[in-house]
């Protein structure tokens, strides 16, 4: 058997795993990174484009913000479309500078794999078998297998990036934890293709037939997503269906603007609010989606587990500059509270905006209303706003209460 040391595992090598690795590099702290799947295959998944200026300035921090100010494409507002009635939200306006950013995960893994080549700190890709042990002891550690051999990482911290079907929440005692869970009867049926979007901005559109989205990963690709039941057979979505129905529920405005291309992806993202309490068991930090799930309106499900990092590379690298131990104490305190704030407003845009098969003549009269509410009261407006470009990282309910009492 190999024998390992290190000061932090990271177990996971998707946007979580590389950019805490980066960051505690850059603080002086060790830390080796195990991933299951290959590098390309990481590379290849297509996820989120929308992100916080939170995790822009985390990038920088890392030293892998160039890019991504060089290229990403700064949005200061977004559309919503009730049955092909547009109204705009002014993300600057409404909260006094606020933006997003529009940058594809793909591209955002890159930067971070180029980053982990060039201090020679590639991960262990192709892990097999991976085991945490000694979770509640001083000294954890990780066996798995590469390459055919038998290794094991010593380490003094184990941070869990590896998704929702990763060995890290599994090896949490089911007696220790808690979860919560919705699953939605529908998904995201989403194309990627090479034409350009329909809109500078984004565009969510509420339609009784279910939602849909206008989205883009650069000025010149495009990516556009309809609501489809559960358990769609994505084989019967031809590109010309998904091109008739998106014009169909964008209305007759937005669909005059839509380029028509050939898919280069094609795929279905099932919807799901999740959250396992707590995230730290022991020696072992859960981040991202280990530890928490967000249906994909709004975009908080990789901006959520940047702030997980922040939050987990501050306490790490506090232990190690000053022995103190209170940010990895209240680690998994500080982020459910974000946790939970992101995960009520995804649930909220997500029931605002879609329509689901239990979705009654009240509920749709309601959404009508809270759509129509929206358009006309900039109170709301603001409220929407400041949740979609990011509450800041220091958010706290009670003192915002107390404020509020004043």
């Amino acid at each position: 058997m190999k024998r390992l040391r290190t000061q932090v595992a990271i177990i996971g090598a998707g946007p979580a795993g590389l950019l805490l690795s980066q960051l505690l590099h850059r603080a002086g702290v060790e830390s080796v990174v195990l991933e299951r799947r290959s590098a390309s295959h990481v590379l290849s998944r297509i996820r989120a484009g929308v992100i916080e200026q939170v995790l822009v300035n985390l990038l920088e921090r890392a030293g892998v913000g160039a890019r991504v100010r060089r290229e990403g494409l700064v949005h200061s507002g977004f559309s919503i479309a009730a049955d092909g009635n547009l109204f705009r939200i002014d993300l600057r306006e409404l909260t006094d500078g606020g933006t997003v950013v529009v940058y594809g995960q793909t591209e955002l893994t890159k930067d971070l794999m180029d980053a982990h080549a060039e201090r020679a700190a590639a991960p262990y890709y192709e892990a097999e078998g991976v085991e945490l042990q000694d979770l509640e002891g001083d000294a954890p550690h990780v066996s798995f297998q590469h390459e055919g051999a038998a290794h094991r990482l010593d380490c003094d911290f184990i941070a869990g990036c590896d998704g929702f079907h990763g060995v890290s929440r599994r090896s949490i005692p089911p007696s220790v934890l808690r979860t919560w869970e919705r699953i939605y009867p529908s998904g995201w049926l989403g194309v990627l293709c090479d034409s350009p979007p329909c809109s500078e901005e984004l565009i969510y559109s509420r339609h009784e037939q279910g939602f849909a989205l206008a989205s883009m990963r650069s000025l010149t690709r495009s990516r556009y997503y309809i609501q489809v039941a559960a358990d769609e057979d994505i084989q019967q979505w031809s590109d010309e269906r998904f091109w008739n129905e998106l014009a169909l529920r964008m209305g007759p405005v937005v669909a005059a603007r839509i380029t028509p291309a050939p898919s280069i992806d094609k795929s279905i993202a099932p919807l799901r609010s999740f959250v396992s309490e707590p995230m730290r068991y022991g020696r072992l930090f859960l981040a991202g989606d280990a530890a928490h799930i967000v249906p994909p309106a709004g975009a908080k499900g990789l901006n959520l587990a940047a702030s997980d990092v922040f939050y987990l590379s501050e306490g790490i690298t506090q232990f190690y500059r000053s022995g103190a131990r209170e940010g990895l104490d209240s680690y998994s305190a500080r982020a459910l509270a974000r946790v939970w704030m992101a995960e009520r407003f995804s649930w909220w845009f997500t029931t605002l905006t879609h329509v689901f098969p239990d979705t009654d003549g009240f509920s749709r009269r309601m959404q009508q209303a809270e759509l129509d509410y929206i358009r006309g009261s900039r109170a709301a407006q603001a409220v929407l706003a400041e949740n979609y470009v990011g509450l800041p990282l220091t958010f706290d309910v009670a003192a915002r209460r107390r404020l509020a009492r004043k």
